[in-house]
């Protein structure tokens, strides 16, 4: 049978292959987890969870907006927009996201290059002039 140290460094692998752990994280982690493995095997009690009501962002608001990515703060992943990550991986809207994370409602979820190459385009293309055009001739058909 495995020591609980093997097992303890079995487990914080695991967890560090997947997830990105500085020198000091990966040394508390495996010293908490070897304590509380020690205890188990000792039929000690262990201390009760904290449960959190309040989920703490992956990162802050103001580094989550940047020019080139925009992050979410669920996950922490850059993308250019949000929209589709957050219903597809979180199964939650853009207006749930921006009141969870207290983000000021018509703030656009998209990193600020995109919203104005974006932008840019819509005027190179006269696409408001087209809507304007579109709108006079169904107003000249009623």
């Amino acid at each position: 049978m495995a020591t609980i140290t093997e097992l303890a460094a079995k487990i914080v692998s695991a967890h560090a292959s997947s997830t990105a752990l500085t020198k000091d994280e990966l040394f508390a982690e495996l010293k908490d987890l070897h304590s509380v493995l020690s205890k188990l095997e000792k039929s000690e009690s262990l201390p009760p969870a904290e449960e959190s009501t309040e989920e703490i962002p992956a990162i802050s608001k103001r580094k989550a907006f940047g020019n080139k990515k925009i992050t979410c703060m669920v996950c922490g992943k850059e993308f250019t927009t949000l929209k589709r990550h957050l219903k597809t991986s979180h199964e939650m809207t853009a207006k749930e996201y921006c009141t969870k994370f207290d983000i000021p409602a018509g703030t656009v979820l998209a990193a600020k290059d995109y919203s104005a190459s974006r932008r840019q385009m819509a005027l190179d293309k006269d696409l408001a002039g087209g809507l304007a055009k579109a709108r006079a001739e169904k107003a000249k058909k009623k």
